[in-house]
């Protein structure tokens, strides 16, 4: 870009040439000058002697240009992009950022949690526990450090590294808080509907992850009523139309063979009233198959009962 003779004192004056920019962003000169000609861009201004000078908006776009380069991002995709583009890019990456920070702060706590089990530390474990849930919140403790935790402390378990006591420690002090953390719900903060029966089918003997479903239902403002574990299906069928249930749920673990599961659902299915919705959840293998599972809601993770729960209300409404 040439300027005229009697401007270019004043507008040029202070633009740094490429060299000062190359230090500044961090992009060499010979890129710079490949960029100039492949993309148009930088577009640097002449001085007297007929030297590249920059203006400071170039300079700024460069730097932004830098740090999207060091994450990763191709030359192609950046150099020509708006600068719109180029801030949008630098959101998604500082949000990434963002949750990987929050995940290794969750893995950190997850650490000091089994390190104080190991350490038969309850008093400290329980503590840990509850102050998490106080800044976290109920519901999303539940899903980003009490739910992951449950599961490593299961897989420990099934390793060696933690003994059949410290497991049933964990599991008790776990339901205790939860169970706290229920009852301080208040009562007025329930709508009346949808009334949930929540319980395990027999051979199911896992209730911390029946649990988990309660709490994040509570939080949702349901009436929930739970038989607890390894409720037979004759009895869960009474239940359920005594209390006038508008949803029967079910946790699964891997304990319980698919076949089984699935026979037992569609069992349910058909003995059920046929506007109670029947819920199951969990990790069994079973609810991530669509055979066998007609009419049956897949809940398969936490943080989606609250949605569920608002797609049951509207279709009442």
């Amino acid at each position: 870009m040439e300027i005229q003779p009697d401007t270019a004192s004043e507008l040029l004056h202070g633009l740094p040439g490429i060299s000062a920019v190359e230090r500044d962003t961090g992009i060499s000169k010979d890129l710079l000058r490949v960029w100039e000609r492949r993309y148009g861009f930088p577009a640097p201004l002449r001085d007297l002697s007929g030297e590249r000078v920059y203006p400071a908006e170039q300079v700024q776009r460069l730097r932004l240009l830098k740090r999207l380069l060091d994450a990763g991002h191709r030359p192609g995709r950046v150099v020509a992009a708006s600068h719109e583009a180029l801030e949008a890019l630098l959101q998604v990456q500082a949000s990434a950022k963002q949750a990987a920070a929050t995940d290794t702060a969750l893995v950190q706590e997850q650490t000091r949690c089994i390190a104080m089990l190991v350490a038969h530390d309850v008093d400290g474990l329980r503590r840990l526990l509850s102050q998490a849930m106080l800044r976290m919140g109920l519901g999303q403790c539940v899903i980003e450090l009490i739910a992951p935790l449950t599961g490593l402390v299961g897989e420990k378990w099934i390793n060696g590294e933690l003994a059949i006591f410290e497991e049933h420690i964990f599991t008790e002090s776990l339901q205790q808080l939860l169970r706290q953390a229920l009852q301080a719900i208040p009562r007025d903060a329930l709508a009346e509907r949808p009334r949930v029966v929540l319980t395990t089918l027999p051979g199911e003997q896992h209730g911390l992850g029946l649990l988990m479903v309660e709490t994040m239902l509570a939080l949702a403002g349901c009436q929930c009523l739970s038989l607890g574990v390894q409720t037979p299906l004759d009895q869960l069928i009474r239940a359920a139309n005594s209390h006038k249930a508008d949803i029967v749920a079910l946790s699964f673990s891997g304990i319980l063979s698919t076949g089984m599961v699935q026979r037992s659902l569609a069992e349910l299915r058909t003995q059920l009233a046929p506007d109670i919705e029947l819920w199951a959840g969990g990790s069994s293998q079973a609810l991530q198959r669509g055979s066998g599972l007609d009419g049956i809601h897949r809940v398969t993770r936490l943080g989606d009962i609250a949605d569920e729960v608002s797609r049951w209300r509207a279709t009442q409404a």
